[in-house]
């Protein structure tokens, strides 16, 4: 089953246009045609054409950017539609076809011939050009879907295919060029040539090919597997209310679900705990941890706050857990001069968080640069991991603020001057350090550049961050020191 317009197709459906229309996608620099509708390949367009030359030669051409992420999403979800309605044994096949073995689910539909019926039309009523081929090989169901659309008896492979070009036995555009300048041109061509000579030149591959479409060497179909679902459920035989009841069952729910997560080596960062009452309403208790998780006894004091703000009504009868978002977490060597301080961090993040939200729990952590205002990053500390230790040649103080101009005339830091509605005397200084704008950066605040830095300490008991700027002469300040 190949769509050969599943990217145009997929976006049509949502949003008819008529006339030519194209997906465009930025290839080495230059924005290329990705996918056409049938209006813009009657043009004369084609994929890998460049979108400045397709709109001079269509100039009512209409394009949108493609999404090559979003096209595999929904071939998984084509897999998925197929293999309810036809058979089980459904595989992708490239970036643009599914791969189905029918075997023992033909008759289900009155035979073969009605099943592609079937096919076809439910495709087309939801908008899809597919071309389907069928044959007793994988191989030659893709020669017929590809360059036939057509049906190979069992057994019959030859006679099907024999008329077909090379490049239907899925060679690669090289070795179909060589072939075909040998003369071998059709799959009857090459089913008749000697083989020693192909093998020797091509190598195993195309002889391979060859056989696998004519059933002398078996190909299977390997279907994509269903991913983890991580949700257990409970029904209870007698409502329970109780905020003890409620969290035995919550418990009993983490130890199996996290045994899944365990056998996965993944974590779990989102769990929605949903507890049905008798009179049909349900509850949700989301809990977003800071760090994927899959110990139940980690979890399941976390739960407390949620579960003792449920409002049970005449009692619960069922509880449902979910991990709606779950995160890889490979096992590791545990030694005996491992903490427990970075879980006990881990945990109290997570209580904060379901009150403030986890987003709004924030941590510094160092930067690349040695702009001041640019040597840090702020960023969600559940979604974040220390960035190491802060390498600084110079100390740097506690508190930077946007520069404050302060009096003072010459490179040497001023022996008085008002800061705050303070008058301060300079007690000692130490500088200066000279830091240079970053010339790839664009920043208002640097553009009078380069600057003295000097670590100034009052008689007051300030102890300030001064710098001054030679080619534009004043004095500023910025950081104050602990």
């Amino acid at each position: 089953m190949w769509f050969p317009r599943l990217a145009s197709d997929r976006v049509l459906r949502t949003r008819l246009i008529e006339g030519p229309f194209a997906l465009t996608l930025q290839e080495n620099n230059a924005n290329r045609l990705y996918c056409l509708n049938m209006q813009a390949e009657k043009q004369g367009l084609h994929r890998g054409m460049s979108y400045s030359d397709a709109r001079a030669f269509c100039p009512d051409l209409q394009s949108r950017p493609a999404d090559p992420i979003g096209d595999q999403q929904f071939l998984h979800v084509l897999r998925r539609w197929a293999a309810r309605h036809y058979c089980p044994w459904v595989g992708l096949e490239g970036g643009d076809g599914l791969v189905l073995d029918i075997t023992g689910a033909a008759h289900l539909f009155g035979g073969e011939a009605a099943m592609l019926t079937d096919m076809r039309q439910r495709l087309s009523r939801a908008g899809f050009a597919a071309r389907i081929g069928l044959g007793d090989t994988r191989g030659a169901a893709w020669a017929l879907a590809h360059y036939g659309e057509g049906y190979a008896a069992p057994g019959q492979a030859l006679a099907a295919l024999q008329t077909l070009p090379v490049a239907a036995l899925r060679l690669d555009n090289k070795t179909t060029i060589a072939l075909q300048r040998l003369g071998l041109r059709s799959v009857g061509d090459l089913a008749g040539a000697v083989r020693a000579p192909l093998a020797r030149r091509f190598g195993p591959e195309v002889l391979m090919r060859l056989d696998q479409a004519l059933g002398h060497q078996p190909e299977q179909i390997a279907p994509l597997a269903e991913p983890p679902h991580y949700g257990v459920r409970m029904t209870v035989p007698d409502p329970i209310g109780l905020y003890d009841d409620v969290m035995a069952g919550t418990a009993r729910l983490l130890d199996q679900i996290c045994a899944r997560l365990k056998a996965q080596e993944t974590g779990a960062r989102v769990l929605c705990l949903t507890l049905r009452r008798v009179d049909q309403d349900s509850q949700t208790i989301e809990l977003r941890l800071a760090r994927p998780l899959r110990d139940p006894r980690r979890i399941l004091p976390l739960f407390e706050r949620g579960v003792r703000d449920v409002d049970a009504g005449f009692g619960i009868d069922q509880m449902r857990l979910e991990a709606t978002q779950v995160e890889p977490l490979p096992v590791q060597q545990v030694s005996h001069v491992s903490s427990g301080r970075k879980d006990q961090l881990d945990d109290l993040v997570t209580r904060i968080g379901t009150r403030i939200g986890l987003e709004n729990i924030q941590r510094f952590l160092p930067a690349d640069s040695h702009i001041p205002e640019r040597s840090f990053l702020i960023a969600p500390a559940a979604y974040s991991d220390p960035g190491g230790p802060w390498v600084s040649l110079r100390s740097r103080p506690l508190q930077l603020f946007p520069p404050v101009p302060v009096a003072g005339t010459g490179p040497r830091p001023p022996k008085r001057f008002r800061w705050r509605r303070m008058s301060l005397t300079t007690a000692r200084a130490t500088g200066p350090e000279r830091i240079a704008p970053e010339w790839w950066l664009v920043d208002d605040n640097w553009r009078s550049g380069l600057r003295d830095y000097w670590r100034v300490e009052t008689r007051q008991g300030r102890r300030l961050w001064l710098f001054y700027t030679p080619q534009n002469p004043g004095w500023f300040v910025q950081g104050e020191f602990a």
